[in-house]
């Protein structure tokens, strides 16, 4: 019997989308949720599962530099979608300037929600280089995070902030 994901598996479908800036052919059932795939077919685990319901942003993903979140979207979705997740952020073997803040000032804890809150913290950044606190507030609105009181998670972006200004 084919397994699930394979693409001779009845019902399921091909998709094709960039991730991470490369070029993927996605096998699974159309309405598979985008995470599931993502974990399982592509191996990319920094994408979490928090609630399964769209509501704390552990599984947060850009598409077509939208930052959505993976447990809500099939998988028929993406068809020829830009998918970004927290493995596409880094671009060299170091360590985004964003991520680089997040440990450096305390705004990663058990790891569960830090891969969205990054991810978030990038996408605000690519569109508003210096925000506000009041901003920042804004576009982590949809994360959340049980282990902190997310006075470190916004220090870190500031912090990320002031690192970006000073390597330009």
């Amino acid at each position: 019997m084919p397994d699930a994901r394979s693409p001779d598996a009845p019902g399921t479908i091909a998709v094709r989308c960039r991730v991470n800036g490369r070029d993927e052919t996605l096998h699974d059932y159309p309405m598979a949720r985008l995470l599931d795939t993502l974990r399982e077919k592509l191996h990319l685990t920094g994408i979490k599962e928090g609630c399964g319901e769209g509501e704390c942003g552990a599984c947060s993903v850009e598409i077509d530099g939208k930052l959505v979140n993976s447990c809500l979207i099939p998988v028929a979705q993406v068809e020829g979608a830009e998918i970004r997740t927290i493995e596409g952020v880094a671009t060299t073997e170091q360590l985004s300037v964003v991520q680089q803040a997040f440990i450096s000032y305390g705004g990663a804890q058990c790891g569960i929600c830090t891969p969205g809150m990054v991810l978030a913290a990038v996408n605000l950044l690519e569109q508003n280089n210096h925000p506000t606190e009041p901003e920042i507030r804004a576009a982590l609105a949809g994360n959340l995070c049980r282990c902190t009181g997310y006075m470190k998670i916004f220090e870190s972006i500031l912090r990320a902030c002031d690192r970006t200004e000073v390597q330009s």
